[in-house]
Parts: C-alpha cells; structure tokens; sequence
C-alpha cells in the first residue's frame, strides 16, 4: 500500500514526542519554575540542558536528548506546554511556582479594548528583550521560542467568561477586539521567528521534526463555542494565517472532529494537533491532506495497561489513515506515568513503522 506525503513537512513517519510536567521534573529533578526558570538567562541555558540530559538518560536510545551536549540559547521552555507570556503582557497577572506552570490569573477587565503598542511596552516583554540581549551576546544566536497562545485563550485570560456574552450582544465590538488581539499575536510571533527560525516548538514538540517550522495556533477554548462561533468570529483568522504556511491549530479538547467540516474551509491547514477523544476518522474524512498529532490522554495513559496502550495508539493511526500524515504524542504527563508506559508509546510507534514500510 502507497501512502502520499506532505511536501511541506517532509518524508517523516509517524513523528513521536512526549512533554513531562512540571510536577514530574520538579519531583524527580528538583526543578523551580520560578521566574528565574523563564528569564534568569545562566539558569534558561543550564536548566533546558539539564532537561535534555534527563531524557536522553531515560529515552536517548528514542531519539530524545540530541542536545545534552549543547548550552543552548532557548529564548523559551521548549520543554514545557505552558502559555502565559502574552497573557501577562495584555495585563494579566502571573504566578510563578516552585512544581507548576505558571498560573494565569484572569484580568476580568471592564471594556473590549486592547492596545497593541501597550503590550509590547509592557514589563514582561521588556523582560524578554533583556533576557534575549543577555542570550545573544553570550552565544551570538538563539534558538527555541515561546508559547503564544491563542486570540480566544487570550480573550478569555484578559476579559474572562464576559467574553461570551460580548460575543452575543456586542459582536461587532468582539470582531474588532479579536483583531487587536492577533495583532499582538502576528507581531510576537514574527519577533520570535525572526530571533530563533522557530515559533512553535513550545506549543506542541512534534512540530521540531518537521521539514518547516509551523505557526501553530491554540484553539483550547474553542471546545467552549458553538462550530457557528467559530466560523463568524475566528475562523477569517485561521484562513489569513494559513498563507503563512506551514499553518497548524492545536486543539486539545476531547471533540476536534465537531470542527471538522469548518477547519476545512481553511485553505492551507498543514497540521492538526488533536485531543485525546477526537473522532480522527472524521476527521480524516473532512481533511485528506493535513497531518494529525494524535495526543494521547496522561490521565488515561496511567490507568492503561501495556497491551491497551499498544491497542489504543495502534487504532488511533489506523483511523488517522496515513503514517506519513500522522504523529503521535502525550503532553504534560506527571509521576503517576511511569517510565515503562512511556517506552510503550516509543516501542508502538516504532512496531508501527516497520510494519508500514513494508
């Protein structure tokens, strides 16, 4: 049997990678995600290379730990799934923890009013600057990126659940808004791409195997609205950005497939980082030519036994149809994931590989 590939993310078969949480790296390293994790830039090098020779440890015979060798100027946690940076320049206040990612706190604001200029004089980007400055004059180049979010996860964080009652009796004001808001958006996301070549690493590790960076868009809270919503108020956003190729949604909610029919009005939806409960034959029906990261539950993952994890990733890339349009990954597993669950996940894909490319 013959598959066809994506040109644009290259001849890889079935990509894997997992993401530990902060939890597991606290209690088994002694990691702090204070804020010094994120801006210190001796403690951004040193702890990012301490990630990586931790996995190389524990799965360097899968691949992972290529850069235990390297001090590596990552800008941003590419080993983390954390958002909160432009949150926090919109106005929101972050906590920063010793064992978790860094908690969101909603700015609940009166109005719809978003100033572009304002975020990016804001404290927390001059942080970034500061940090980035430190990084290139030591090292004379960047690498890595940071978790931008996306424009309703950012709504929310900024005006709250009010958002939802804007968007029905305000929605013209709505639209405007959402429109600042990607610009903040466009405008980080072009700084970072423009420092490191990257943007999206921090969102979703599977895009670093790609042939192309991706501009991965996080639609977590779209799991809130209705598939009309989406299509009146962000899918024109998904289309614009989708020129920008290669274009990518990260939707981690259980029910990716109820958008299947309105993501493939976007013209150019290279990768589709799906949630655990996503109907992917659907979704595969509505979208022939997009590249699926199929995430795994960690919640599950802990309860399954070796042979349902095996079951479980095995059916999942058979709906998915194809191995050169399909990755796998399981993002934010804490302790209660042991090591030989996460060798399960490496040892499918690779069973897999080899009977595909027979």
């Amino acid at each position: 049997m013959s598959f066809k590939s994506n040109s644009l993310l290259g001849n890889n078969i079935l990509p894997v990678d997992i993401v530990l949480a902060p939890e597991w790296w606290n209690k088994n390293e002694g990691i702090t995600f204070d804020r010094d994790f994120f801006f210190n830039p001796l403690k951004r090098v040193e702890e990012e290379q301490h990630m990586e020779k931790v996995l190389y440890d524990r799965w360097g015979k899968y691949g992972l730990g290529e850069y235990r060798n390297e001090a590596r100027p990552e800008i941003g946690a590419v080993h983390l799934a954390s958002g909160f940076l432009l949150s926090e320049m919109l106005g929101c206040t972050v906590n920063y923890t010793e064992s978790h990612p860094p908690q969101v706190v909603c700015a609940n604001a009166d109005a719809l009013e978003i100033e572009v200029e304002k975020a990016f004089a804001s404290e927390p980007f001059q942080r970034l600057e500061k940090l980035v400055a430190a990084l290139k004059e030591k090292y004379g180049y960047l690498t890595g990126d940071i978790n931008w979010g996306g424009i309703l996860n950012l709504a929310l964080d900024v005006r709250g659940e009010n958002i939802f009652i804007d968007m029905m009796m305000t929605p013209d004001e709505v639209k405007e808004y959402f429109a600042k808001i990607a610009q903040v958006i466009e405008r980080f996301t072009a700084y970072v791409q423009n420092l490191t070549g990257t943007s999206s690493i921090s969102v979703t590790r599977n895009v670093r195997l790609l042939k192309e960076p991706v501009l991965l868009h996080s639609e977590c809270s779209h799991t809130m609205i209705s598939e009309d919503d989406y299509e009146e108020f962000l899918l024109p956003f998904d289309v614009k950005w989708s020129a920008r190729r290669p274009y990518g949604i990260h939707y981690c909610g259980p029910d990716p497939h109820r958008m299947a029919a309105s993501f493939a009005k976007i013209p150019h939806l290279d990768f589709l980082d799906l949630g655990w409960g996503g109907d992917v034959k659907l979704l595969r029906e509505q979208l022939p030519d997009t590249m699926f990261s199929i995430r795994l539950s960690p919640v599950e993952l802990a309860k399954q036994s070796h042979d349902e994890i095996r079951g479980h990733i095995t059916r999942l890339v058979g709906e998915s149809g194809n191995p050169y349009l399909t990755a796998v990954c399981c993002i934010n597993m804490d302790d209660s994931v042991t090591d030989d669950k996460i060798n399960v996940i490496f040892e499918t894909v690779e069973e897999l590989r080899k009977e595909y490319s027979k």
